[in-house]
């Protein structure tokens, strides 16, 4: 008799979705990748289409037509109003009894640990911190960019790079390296000729992101404009860590801080020291590491822990994808 199936895990990103069908005793069934999951961008009817496609093929291949449960860590669920909205679109497909939305930041945090307590800040296109307890109580933050507060994440840091390269190009600003370290990226002559052909998109839009790895060159290189914008994001990043410890009453308790998303996963040293370094000082017990495990990953665990898989299930799932 063959395996039945527990959990559509699903984590969406912008860039990409990672699908994993799951049975009851933790054995992954199948897989499937597809494209981002972008509701802002494309509105929600193409999101979901989008999404559907790479469901469809993950529960054609485990042979199944529904689960029990549908556990989905998704990008753009910032809001609990955005969380019901999604949790009734994917409801009305069918794919399980039940479902569940949470932000994706979650299956970044529950990838990390082997129970759902911890702290994870996802920094890659844009940055965002989740907290959670065994007994339910979480601590998030908005995460909508400068209109919750927010300062970083990789989309904006190559905004910083550039608006500090065109001011010290113009006299405006201090002198940096960025100055010639960004226009000799694209191939162009300085910034003058950057900012136009950014402007014209001779430079397409979506290039814009390879300024934040030249941002972190230039920082170890010595650069100080460029220093103090690395420095400015593990600010930010151990004041949501902080904030969401104390939120949470863990402060003063051994806690795991996991570190996700594509600019910490990268783990450029300065960034990564700065971090460690704040976190001694204003978070001494929490223990800081980076999550390289695949995102689905958590949202399995997190699938599991709904249905309240027991524990080998959750051991059995971890290690087909820690192996």
């Amino acid at each position: 008799m063959g395996l039945t199936a527990g959990v559509l895990a699903i984590d969406a990103g912008n860039s990409k979705t990672d699908v994993a069908v799951i049975a009851h005793d933790g054995t992954v069934l199948a897989t499937a990748r597809g494209g981002g999951f972008r509701p802002p961008a494309v509105g929600l009817e193409a999101a979901m289409s989008t999404l559907t496609a790479t469901v469809t093929r993950a529960l054609a291949a485990a042979g199944t037509p529904t689960v029990a449960h549908v556990s989905a860590c998704l990008a753009n669920a910032d809001l609990p109003v955005e969380e019901d909205r999604l949790t009734e679109a994917l409801s009305t497909r069918a794919w399980g009894a039940t479902t569940r939305v949470r932000n994706d930041t979650f299956a970044v945090l529950r990838a990390g640990v082997t129970e759902p307590r911890g702290v994870a800040v996802v920094c890659g296109a844009g940055i965002n911190c989740v907290g959670m307890r065994p007994d339910g109580r979480t601590a998030r933050f908005p995460a909508l960019g400068r209109i919750s507060g927010d300062w970083g994440g990789g989309w904006h840091l190559a905004e910083e790079a550039l608006w500090h390269a065109a001011r010290a190009q113009d006299g405006r600003g201090p002198a940096t390296a960025l100055a010639h370290t960004l226009p000799a990226h694209f191939g162009l002559t300085g910034m003058p000729a950057l900012i136009e052909a950014l402007h014209l998109e001779q430079v397409p839009p979506h290039r814009r992101h390879e300024m934040t790895p030249v941002l972190f060159t230039t920082a170890a290189d010595g650069d100080g404009v460029a220093r103090a914008i690395v420095d400015r994001q593990a600010e930010e990043i151990v004041t949501m860590v902080t904030v969401a410890l104390t939120r949470l009453d863990l402060l003063g308790e051994e806690t795991p801080v996991l570190l996700g998303g594509s600019v910490l996963a990268a783990e450029h040293p300065l960034l990564t020291h700065r971090i460690h370094a704040l976190l001694a000082e204003r978070a001494p017990k929490a223990a800081p590491r980076t999550v390289t495990t695949a995102p689905v990953l958590g949202a399995a665990l997190l699938g599991l822990d709904d249905i309240a898989a027991p524990v080998e299930s959750h051991e059995r799932l971890r290690g087909q994808y820690e192996r």
